[in-house]
């Protein structure tokens, strides 16, 4: 299919609730010199300072089509720009770690910068800690200008993101303290794990687990194959839950657990549970600029793109025909189940109109129908079955005359002739001037190129003078023609004059005549003429002479006898 469904689809990790300082993905969509162009799923894209993408080293590590994460300031700044930021996305994203290494009690990284009064200051990615002097060792120490600008490892022990706070313990890392309980269960985790846990905690982004001596993180997006915006939605603080370990990183002390694991993936063979142009009913669980999406069943969802809402109304928005929760029958187009990506159509469901016209008119058929727009290229007139057909500006007038389509009016029922139907691309072809005859074209078939023509003068210029040779062909004679020519009259509007025609240019619909080429042409006659006449003469004058002379001989033959 012609549209990118892949990238559309993408668009929708955009979150819903598009509001100032929340925090959206967005997917590059163009890198430029200074700027990258991020599509965040509104109304205009957002540029963004190259600056706020480059990595450590300085280097802009990015591709078009990748997602990242954004803070959107402004939905609209005043300029018709929506506003957000990458740096502001980063630091969130470290706020997230440094929250979930407090929640789940593990360590981080952070660069010591300096000594401050009661400790030193440490920088986790851009954001400010403090490290109390007696937290920084395991004893106690008055010098702490050996930590200065080392890469070290710290646990959280106070968190107050309002105020800025961040207060760090080293000593606690150095000691390596861990619970009996904690330490059995890390030796005895492993991926693919299923265990019992207790939700602790929810953040937008998931929730975190109580394992028993250790907290697992579970992903919003592996709650549930089926589509949720808040963990809150399937969740509660306090719930007992069955995961299953997906990733456990030992060295980190990170671990990541799922619960839609722990059920069948729908997507597996979905392709033949979905035939394509079959009809399912679905229920819509989002609405974008873009289309709708709709659930087919439990954790499967299709997309129906805005150009398959309606065969005539391609801009359409979704909230004019479905909303939130309604059920529908869609048809499937495309099921691609290695994406996870399925294409839904709701036109499909009736008839096409483009084909039904195709199959009632013919081409070269007479139609009428009222104009709906006019535009610099043409005439949209309105057909049977909600659909347009264009007249093309060249299709209006035998005569070039771009200011033609300025005659016409909206609302105003004109007649035309079928030129081309192509229901495919749904394309009708329209023409008015095809409803009569091409004076031009017959003219020029009768008088071609060196035909004697009669024209009156119209009108004239420094270089030219238009001349009139019938009701509705004009033809243009060179200035410098008339003056050089042996006609010795004045030049005026209604003269006629006796030209030749010199060239005909089809393409821009001009006659160039000639009045010199006919004054040679008279010239040449006028020659060939008096050459006729002095060969008569001369076989005339040799005729007389041969019967004087035979006259003579048979006079003195006479004498003789």
């Amino acid at each position: 299919m012609s549209v990118d469904f892949d990238k559309l689809i993408d668009e929708n990790l955009s979150t819903v609730n598009m509001k100032p300082g929340t925090l959206i993905t967005g997917i590059i969509i163009d890198i430029l010199e200074n700027h990258v162009i991020v599509h965040v799923g509104l109304k205009s894209e957002a540029a963004v300072q190259t600056s706020e993408f480059l990595d450590d080293s300085g280097k802009l590590d990015l591709q078009i089509g990748d997602e990242v994460q954004l803070i959107l300031e402004a939905i609209e700044d005043g300029h018709g720009n929506t506003r957000v930021s990458r740096e502001k996305a980063i630091q969130q994203e470290v706020w997230g770690r440094i929250e979930e290494s407090l929640n789940s009690g593990t360590s981080l990284k952070g660069l010591i910068t300096g000594q401050v009064k009661g400790g030193m200051t440490v920088d986790i990615q851009g954001i400010k800690a403090f490290l109390p002097g007696s937290l920084a060792d395991s004893l106690p120490t008055k010098d702490l200008s050996y930590l200065e600008g080392k890469y070290e490892e710290f646990k959280i022990i106070k968190l107050d993101k309002e105020k800025n706070n961040v207060v760090l313990s080293r000593r606690a890392v150095l000691e390596g303290v861990h619970s009996e309980e904690k330490a059995k269960l890390l030796e005895s985790l492993k991926e693919d794990q299923i265990m019992e846990g207790v939700v602790k905690n929810l953040t937008d982004y998931g929730a975190f687990i109580d394992l028993g001596g250790i907290d697992g993180l579970l992903h919003i997006t592996d709650i549930s194959w089926s589509r949720i915006n808040h963990p809150s939605e399937a969740l509660e603080v306090g719930q007992k839950l069955e995961v299953k370990v997906i990733k456990y990183d030992k060295d980190e002390q990170k671990v990541s657990l799922g619960v839609k694991q722990l059920k069948e993936d729908p997507w597996v063979g979905i392709e033949s549970k979905l035939p394509l142009r079959t009809s399912v009913m679905a229920k819509v669980t989002n609405l974008t600029d873009y289309g709708f999406f709709a659930e087919i069943e439990a954790g499967v969802e299709g997309l129906v793109h805005v150009s398959e809402i309606d065969w005539t109304n391609k801009n359409i928005h979704p909230s004019k025909i479905v909303q939130l929760g309604d059920s529908l029958e869609v048809m499937i187009l495309e099921v691609d189940e290695e994406k996870r990506r399925i294409s839904l159509g709701v036109k499909q469901l009736s008839e096409n109109p483009w084909q039904v016209f195709a199959h009632k008119y013919k081409e070269g058929e007479k139609i009428t129908g009222e104009i709906k727009s006019i535009t610099d290229f043409g005439i949209f007139m309105g057909l049977d079955g909600g659909i347009d057909g264009l007249v093309h500006l060249k299709d209006v007038s035998w005569e070039e005359d771009e200011d033609i389509v300025r005659s016409y009016e909206k609302g105003q029922q004109i007649e035309t002739i079928i030129l081309s139907i192509d229901a495919e691309r749904e394309r009708i072809s329209l023409g008015v001037k095809q409803l009569q005859a091409d004076v031009f074209n017959d003219f020029v078939t009768s008088n071609k190129k060196g035909s004697r023509v009669s024209g009156k003068v119209i009108n004239y210029t420094d270089d030219k003078i238009f001349l009139s040779l019938s009701e509705e062909i004009k033809g243009i004679l060179p200035q410098k023609d008339f003056v050089n020519s042996s006609l010795n009259i004045p030049l005026e509007e209604g003269l006629e004059i006796e030209v030749v025609i010199a060239n005909i240019n089809k393409k821009d619909r001009e006659i160039i005549l000639s009045l010199r080429a006919l004054e040679k042409a008279e010239e040449r006659s006028a020659l060939e003429g008096n050459v006729q006449k002095n060969k008569e003469i001369e076989e005339a004058a040799k005729s007389n002479l041969g019967d004087l002379i035979k006259a003579e001989l048979e006079e003195k033959e006479d004498e003789q006898i």
